[in-house]
């Protein structure tokens, strides 16, 4: 049981300009100055796409709410990567 369960937290998703589907999740809006300098370097300048309210209950499209929230807790951020992309062969069918 994640200790976040009963938690709501507040954050805010940023886009990534140099990696399509790449988004980071902070704890506090705006706070850049925290994060690794290699997470930036690689990032870009981040972009504010939404801010949410995350709880146990909530539904979101590629996370787990509890780890998301977990991150956000022990590091104040969260980064979700591009899904892996694999080729379909079609075997000229």
């Amino acid at each position: 049981m994640h200790s976040t369960e009963n938690n709501r937290i507040d954050c805010w998703i940023y886009r990534s300009p140099r990696q399509d589907q790449m988004y980071l999740y902070l704890k506090q809006k705006d706070d850049f100055d925290s994060l690794p300098s290699e997470l930036m370097r690689h990032f870009g300048r981040p972009c504010l796409v939404m801010e949410l309210t995350l709880h146990a209950g909530r539904t979101l499209a590629r996370e787990d709410v509890c780890t998301v929230m977990d991150n956000l807790e022990k590091r104040g951020y969260h980064l979700q990567m591009p899904p892996k992309i694999e080729a379909v062969l079609d075997n000229g069918e």
